[in-house]
């Protein structure tokens, strides 16, 4: 589930689930218990139960939304469209010159060279996510590989240097038991042996 910009509900997810504890509101009212409020709001009895304990300690305006959860974002939605370009143009273009990388630590470091603001690497993993970034595993590979020798060395060294291995149909499937030479279960204990059960 993907969820807002802000983490938690959409403004709408929000709305229908303040309207469902308005509801229940109603029915706590009419002296309906809690496990009725459930069973006719088709919500958990825990979430009955905790709505009912707030309703009798501050009324109806103690299930009123109050609105997103969550920490909010440091960065303002221009300094967040300025990341994102910087983040386009690559670590090289802001000092990082060893690979084209963005750790989430480079961004925290990016976040506070740029905006002076202070970013946990969890923290700016989350907002990298937020920005539609995703972690990457660098491919890790020689820019000056030979992909014509890389062929030739497999076909023709390593074809010497790996030998025969076990011929096929000596080895088993089961990793707990060697395989019978006819395919049937052994003579070993366990084995049956006898007439079947009735």
């Amino acid at each position: 589930m993907r969820y807002a910009d802000g983490g938690g509900l959409t403004p709408t997810g929000r709305q229908r689930r303040e309207t469902v504890r308005m509801q229940a509101a109603e029915l706590f009212e009419q002296k309906i218990k809690p496990s009725e409020v459930a069973r006719r709001l088709r919500v958990s009895v825990k979430s009955a139960y905790q709505w009912h304990q707030l309703w009798r300690d501050g009324g109806v305006q103690a299930l009123a939304s109050r609105g997103p959860s969550g920490s909010r974002c440091r960065l303002s939605p221009r300094c967040l469209e300025k990341l994102a370009v910087y983040l386009e143009q690559g670590p090289a273009a802001h000092g990082w010159v060893e690979d084209q990388v963005w750790t989430a630590s480079r961004v925290a470091t990016l976040i506070g060279r740029k905006f002076h603001i202070s970013y946990s690497v969890s923290g700016a993993t989350r907002l990298m996510h937020r920005l539609g970034f995703s972690p990457q595993v660098p491919a890790r590979r020689v820019a000056e590989r030979d992909e014509q020798a890389v062929t030739v060395w497999r076909e023709a060294t390593w074809a010497e240097v790996k030998g025969p291995g076990r011929p096929a149909g000596a080895t088993s499937a089961s990793r707990t038991k060697p395989a019978s030479p006819d395919g049937r279960p052994g003579d070993g204990p366990g084995a049956g042996g006898g007439a079947p059960r009735s």
